[in-house]
């Protein structure tokens, strides 16, 4: 793996090897009164189709062959970037070596990938696209001066989404580990995940960012495969009205919730930067409870799957998909539909048709500053 990362960096370094170092770019995009030169995307299935998850045709093994109901261009991130103004947002490996793809913005973020596991040829852990960002960063310090290079990456958002994954094999892995830590409890896991997270910010920081945006993790108990899944060892008590797995759901929200204050934290630890919460978690719960209300008819069965609810074999043909996705919540075993991801880019941009999805400021707002 590394070495097809430095494979792709020296194309990159032969291809504008000889240029000027004060090459000139961009200046940041000013739609919306955007502040924003690039936006570079982490994370796992939230952010990623599959398609900068080498191999992932061969092994997505329980997971869906189609994530996503199109391309990335329907998940959170991408949807933010052309609010923003950003159109050029490629996966990291399907750059083809040029310098202005670097500069357009970058998503490292890999389908299976988690917060604790090391990764492997199928996916890259968190640890892993961190070291990809420090790679990118370093190489536009060789091919800008210093003042810009450090100018360019304050002013990009760097947009993080984990903890999904950890969650689906805390919960889907019967193993001894596994019962260890649901013995010790939510908290438990939830605070190893978000010290995590907080590390990899600092770290970020430590890379010039200044703009860092940390997704929390939807209604993990509410996915059609988790609660098809839980049905034969959770007491029907343990399922609420809308067929969530509430302890489950239980879990997730402490995660959230801790990550929530360590974003708050980090605020006060960096003062020159700004760091931001989004809770999908609660917008999604919005839009479950009051499906209706924002156009939805079906918020158990995915729309592309097989079985009860759609939950027994995940989305491996296009040609499973329903008619409508945008009245279902899910497309598929974990992953809401582009439909749901269009509301809850919309309130993180705007703060509506759900309010305070992100905080302390709105997705507009972060843009919108100078730093």
């Amino acid at each position: 793996m590394s070495r097809f990362i430095a494979v792709v960096l020296m194309g990159i370094l032969s291809i504008v090897h000889g240029q000027h170092t004060e090459k000139p770019i961009a200046p940041p995009n000013e739609k919306n009164d955007s502040h924003v030169s690039a936006l570079y995307v982490l994370g796992d299935s939230s952010v990623d189709c599959g398609n900068n998850t080498l191999f992932y045709p061969l092994l997505h093994a329980r997971l869906s062959l189609y994530p996503c109901n199109g391309s990335d261009a329907t998940l959170l991130p991408q949807l933010l970037a052309e609010k923003i103004g950003l159109t050029s947002i490629r996966p990291f490996y399907g750059q083809n070596g040029s310098l202005e793809e670097v500069l357009g913005g970058l998503n490292f973020g890999s389908t299976q990938a988690t917060i604790m596991n090391q990764g492997s040829n199928s996916h890259q852990s968190l640890n892993q696209q961190l070291r990809q960002v420090s790679e990118t960063m370093q190489l536009l310090q060789l091919q800008l001066t210093e003042d810009t290079a450090f100018q360019f990456t304050k002013s990009s958002i760097f947009f993080l989404s984990f903890g999904k994954e950890d969650y689906i094999e805390l919960f889907l892995h019967n193993s001894s580990s596994t019962n260890q830590t649901l013995q010790r409890g939510a908290q438990h896991f939830a605070t190893i995940l978000v010290n995590q997270m907080a590390n990899a910010a600092r770290y970020l920081y430590n890379a010039n960012a200044r703009k860092i945006t940390c997704l929390g993790i939807l209604p993990l108990g509410c996915t059609p495969r988790m609660a098809w899944e839980l049905n034969s060892t959770s007491s029907a008590g343990d399922y609420n009205a809308n067929g969530c797995v509430e302890h489950v759901n239980d879990m997730i929200f402490e995660y959230n919730r801790l990550l929530d204050e360590q974003i708050d934290k980090l605020n006060t630890e960096f003062p020159d930067a700004q760091m931001v919460f989004c809770d999908v978690y609660n917008g999604m719960m919005e839009i479950i409870n009051e499906p209706r209300l924002y156009g939805f008819e079906d918020v158990k069965s995915a729309c592309c799957g097989l079985g009860l609810n759609g939950a027994m074999i995940g989305c491996i043909s296009m040609d499973m998909a329903c008619d409508q996705a945008s009245t279902h919540v899910w497309w598929d075993l974990f992953n809401p539909t582009q439909a749901v991801n269009k509301i809850l880019a919309d309130a993180a941009w705007s703060g509506q048709p759900i309010a305070d999805l992100c905080r302390p400021i709105s997705i507009h707002q972060l843009a919108s500053m100078k730093v």
